[in-house]
Parts: C-alpha cells; structure tokens; sequence
C-alpha cells in the first residue's frame, strides 16, 4: 500500500472514531496538548504521525492505537 493511501485511511479511521465521541478538534488539541491544526492535517492524511502522539490521541479518545488501522 501507497503511504499516501495508509496515511488517508488511518486519518480517515482517527476522524471517525473523535467524532463517534462527540469531541471536536479544539477539544482533542486541548486534551492532547497537540496543536488542533496538526490533528487535522494527520485526519485529512497530510501528515504523519509519531507513534508516541498517535498513543496520546489513542489514550484520551479511549480507544487502543491499532483502533485507527
């Protein structure tokens, strides 16, 4: 698989799962300590992620990393 293509469907995955929650991406930023606009590129598949950050986001949308795959 392309790595724009992962990138997308992972992004793609993570967006659905924060808004299955109700939590918008200034919240999710907030929760984070992550600039929202970064969130927003690595949904929209513009931008990788660290694994470490993915966890984060993981941890506080209370879902396991392997979830956005």
């Amino acid at each position: 698989m392309r790595n724009d293509i992962f990138l997308k469907q992972m992004g793609n995955q993570m967006r659905t799962i924060r808004k299955s929650k109700n939590v918008t991406l200034r919240q999710l930023g907030e929760m984070c300590n992550l600039d929202y606009s970064a969130i927003a590129r690595i949904e929209c598949g513009k931008k990788s992620a660290r694994i470490l950050s993915l966890k984060v986001i993981a941890d506080k949308l209370e879902v396991d990393v392997k979830d956005f795959f």
